[in-house]
């Protein structure tokens, strides 16, 4: 705990400098850590470093492409087929049908249907 506690006095330090910026990443994290001075810190960050990303996001997506590109869809453009993974992806938002009336109500129409 100590040696958090004088870690985050450093960084305290670090922002106050002009000539130096918080780390934005383990890797600044490390340069900045003196494994002599701070070895639990030092070796917290190199564990840091070096775990892997996450890619489900993305794996989710493909996954959800799969299932809306069917055979029947195959021939549709790219910006339907965006749509609709858009709204497969972010399906847990409620969105109202005034709210799309207002947003449509927004664009000029096409025809005037002023007689």
């Amino acid at each position: 705990m100590s040696q958090l506690q004088i870690w985050k006095q450093k960084l305290k330090g670090l922002v106050t400098n002009n000539d130096e910026i918080l780390p934005s990443n383990a890797l600044d994290a490390i340069k900045h850590c003196d494994p002599i001075i701070f070895p639990n810190i030092f070796m917290l960050l190199k564990i840091l470093y070096c775990l892997p990303v996450s890619t489900s996001t993305p794996e989710r997506s493909f996954s959800g492409l799969k299932i809306i590109k069917t055979y029947l869809r195959n021939n549709m453009k790219e910006d339907r087929l965006n749509g609709l993974v858009l709204l497969s992806y972010y399906r847990n938002i409620i969105i109202t049908p005034n709210e799309i009336l207002n947003e449509m109500a927004k664009k000029p129409r096409k025809i005037d249907l002023v007689l």
